[in-house]
């Protein structure tokens, strides 16, 4: 017995997923009216859609900064897709923002953590698949990173190209701007660790090593080359962790002597950054 699909269910199923007027309709029709079936039908699509683009890249994108209202607590959020034009509109925006919101307010351990909690009736990961049923790109929960610390500032990059989160030892109004501008600091320089003890021990042995052979091919002495490599790797520390960078918004002090304008023990304790590309 076929069930008639009032205009009003096809809005609401609209309003519940985002889908097309006639996807909705379709749905609910292969559905004989049921919601909960209707909507398994353009996970379905989306899921279809989704091994079918697997090979896709998904460079484009939004990414969400947040804060808890007392500022100890810190997530970014990065949900991708194909085109810029998709990362533009304002219904997948809203939708990542919605995501890092729950990120914030579950504070879930990773990633998957993430795409398991419940999300409008589904999970996360399944809004996700069904998202690239509704916006035929591939869409895909990206990133997630989280912060905890007496502070934490966010800062998102223009265009929601970037997301950072910077958590620091001290707390005051005061120290909030600083992290702001820390933040972007971040975004700015991508630095790849808050300050030389940070760094993994497998790329300093890199950039001693390539120091050394660079030493090498200009004929220095062998003896030497360990003195010109730790030089080497000094200016690497200065131009690759984030209390040693120059402070982009003034250069002739860097960012721990700038933190330490504000308090003589504010330091930075961790950072998160995600970005796109």
């Amino acid at each position: 017995m076929s069930v008639t699909i009032s205009a009003a269910d096809v809005k609401k199923l609209r309003d519940q997923t985002g889908a097309g007027m006639m996807d909705c309709k379709k749905a609910l029709t292969e559905a004989n009216g049921d919601f909960e079936k209707a909507i398994e039908h353009l996970r379905k699509k989306g899921q279809k859609l989704t091994e079918k683009r697997a090979d896709r890249e998904a460079k484009e994108g939004v990414c969400i900064a947040l804060v808890s209202d007392d500022k100890t607590k810190g997530i970014v959020v990065r949900l991708s897709c194909e085109t810029d034009f998709v990362a533009k509109n304002e219904d997948f925006i809203s939708l990542t923002k919605s995501i890092a919101e729950l990120a914030l307010n579950e504070f879930p351990a990773d990633k998957d953590a993430l795409a398991a909690l419940p999300f409008e009736g589904i999970t996360v990961g399944e809004k996700v698949i069904e998202q690239t049923g509704v916006i035929g790109e591939k869409i895909e929960l990206a990133g997630y990173a989280h912060i905890e610390a007496a502070m934490v500032a966010p800062y998102i990059h223009m265009g929601n190209r970037a997301g950072v989160v910077v958590g620091l030892n001290k707390a005051s109004d005061d120290i909030y701007n600083a992290g702001r501008d820390v933040a972007m600091q971040v975004a700015a320089m991508k630095p790849i660790g808050v300050d030389k003890d940070d760094v993994d021990p497998a790329i300093v042995e890199k950039e001693i090593e390539i120091g050394k052979e660079i030493a090498r091919q200009a004929g220095k002495p062998e003896e030497l080359l360990e003195k010109i490599a730790m030089g080497k790797l000094n200016k690497f520390f200065k131009e690759n962790t984030l209390l040693n960078q120059a402070f982009v918004k003034d250069s002739k002090s860097s960012v721990a002597d700038y933190l330490k304008s504000k308090d003589p023990e504010l330091t930075v304790t961790g950072f998160k950054h995600i970005k796109l590309g």
